[in-house]
């Protein structure tokens, strides 16, 4: 299998404004053309981390999806991040995987931010989402996700590489740098971690800290607070080395999630 080259795209955001979010990431992204396979973006990229869904949300025929698939098609790059979806009556905070031929695979947001009210505006999603690129297999997290092991837990090695897009304050940075490398040395995988800068519309401050860690539990790249563009290699040669050095996961308790 082939190494992966992953984009991390740090941003700040218009607050409550797609047109603009989607014209500042497009400028963004094709400097990245023929750099990366997979582009990353925050959660809710298009708008900041809101509650007003009834206004903000868009169906999957809307127009940041179309984006998604129009700018995957033009770099040939897998084009990754959350936006605010309807479907059916309900609200989603949807990670979208755009690929370059058009196909797409979503994962919807398992764990929501009670002490922001995201549980009363937004539906729970009930699924975990493992995407293929060029022979990885990459599993799909949100934000909040990266507090809960359970749901991360690489059962099996069902996954190379996870990847969490976030809106996390700076307030509790340290937990955002903790819980990353956890992730990593838990799961023996590789963990990109992608959050934003500067300040919301509700005052709140982000410091960014978006990441690569290794399955070690090693940072490989770290963009600080900076608003910037990164492209980290993983190398598919360290991973089954290590994991067939030190194969914890064959120790790994049995569970499962109801």
């Amino acid at each position: 299998m082939q190494d992966l080259k992953v984009a991390l795209v740090q941003s700040d955001l218009f607050w409550l404004d797609p047109q603009k979010n989607r014209h500042r990431f497009e400028q963004k992204i094709t400097r990245l053309k023929g750099k990366a396979d997979l582009i990353v973006l925050p959660e809710m990229f298009t708008t900041g981390f809101t509650m007003e869904a009834e206004n903000q949300a868009e169906p999957m025929s809307g127009p940041t999806v179309r984006w998604m698939r129009s700018v995957a098609e033009k770099t040939g790059a897998v084009i990754a991040g959350s936006l605010v979806i309807e479907e059916n009556g309900a609200y989603f905070n949807r990670f979208i995987w755009a690929q370059p031929q058009g196909a797409l695979a979503w994962y919807d947001k398992r764990h929501l931010f009670r002490m922001a009210g995201e549980h009363e505006v937004y539906s729970a999603g009930r699924r975990l989402t493992t995407v293929e690129l060029k022979g990885w297999r990459i599993r799909l997290f949100v934000c909040y996700d990266l507090r809960f092991p359970v749901w991360s837990r690489n059962v099996n090695l069902q996954y190379d590489a996870a990847v969490y897009v976030a809106n996390w304050p700076q307030r509790r940075e340290h937990a955002w740098r903790i819980l990353l490398q956890a992730r990593a040395a838990e799961n023996q995988a590789y963990i990109i971690g992608v959050n934003r800068i500067g300040a919301d519309g509700l005052g709140i401050r982000y410091s960014g800290q978006s990441m690569v860690v290794d399955p070690v539990g090693n940072i490989t790249i770290d963009l600080a607070d900076q608003q910037t563009e990164a492209v980290a290699t993983l190398s598919r040669a360290h991973l089954e080395h290590f994991r067939e050095k030190f194969p914890a996961w064959k120790d790994a308790d049995r569970f499962e999630i109801k």
